[in-house]
């Protein structure tokens, strides 16, 4: 009634938590390609720190995939569902940063990865739905230092405002879905943007996103 700037209404686009979670697995395989080769995901371990709206989901299709999971919520609810839907095992809370994995998908809170969590990481790619990953710009740095490939978590989550464009600029469902599809490929630039240029992924995302505004 007061303004047209608003998404995820429940007659036009929806709650943006599955078509977030689809955007997120396009970016985890779009640094499982990066890193190993493949972009295959079956006989991949993840650990998915959040069980709520989109960690659910990406969940889901995670084991679609193939992918096997291992999954933490401080809501033990949620866990039981994730568990009961996708056969994942489970850790306590605090137990997910010490996880077995390849990948990391944090879904959770913000600043995670931080002076006390990086060092503990046993896995080769983080990328998740979680905002603010980072407690620092510094920790960026520090997961280059222990060989981990991060996907930058404003790059890999950006399906929930795609499609918020229904809404903000009137695009129809299949268009929004073929964007949060071009986010495998958006990764793919970053990656080879912060190799190119020496810099960390996250530094690289910065300036991906710098350019497209000056454009």
């Amino acid at each position: 009634m007061e303004t047209r700037h608003v998404a995820g209404l429940l007659e036009r686009s929806g709650d943006p938590s599955p078509v977030t979670a689809r955007g997120v697995l396009r970016a985890i395989q779009a640094a499982a390609k990066w890193r190993w080769g493949s972009d295959e995901l079956t006989g991949r371990r993840v650990a998915v720190q959040g069980c709520g709206n989109v960690g659910r989901h990406l969940a889901r299709e995670l084991r679609g995939a193939g992918a096997s999971l291992v999954v933490a919520d401080t809501d033990e609810e949620r866990v039981r569902r994730v568990v009961s839907e996708c056969g994942a095992d489970t850790v306590e809370p605090e137990e997910i940063f010490d996880a077995v994995a390849d990948i990391f998908a944090p879904c959770a809170l913000g600043g995670v990865l931080n002076d006390e969590t990086v060092p503990r990481l046993r896995v080769e790619i983080v990328a998740g739905a979680a905002n603010n990953q980072l407690l620092e710009a510094r920790h960026g740095d520090a997961l280059v230092a222990r060989g981990i490939l991060y996907a930058p978590d404003y790059a890999a989550n950006a399906g929930g405002i795609i499609n918020g464009c229904r809404e903000l600029l009137g695009w129809d469902q299949a268009r929004a879905l073929g964007h949060v599809e071009e986010i495998y490929e958006t990764l793919l630039h970053l990656f080879a943007l912060a190799k190119s240029e020496g810099v960390p992924t996250h530094i690289a995302a910065d300036r991906l996103a710098e350019q497209r505004l000056k454009k």
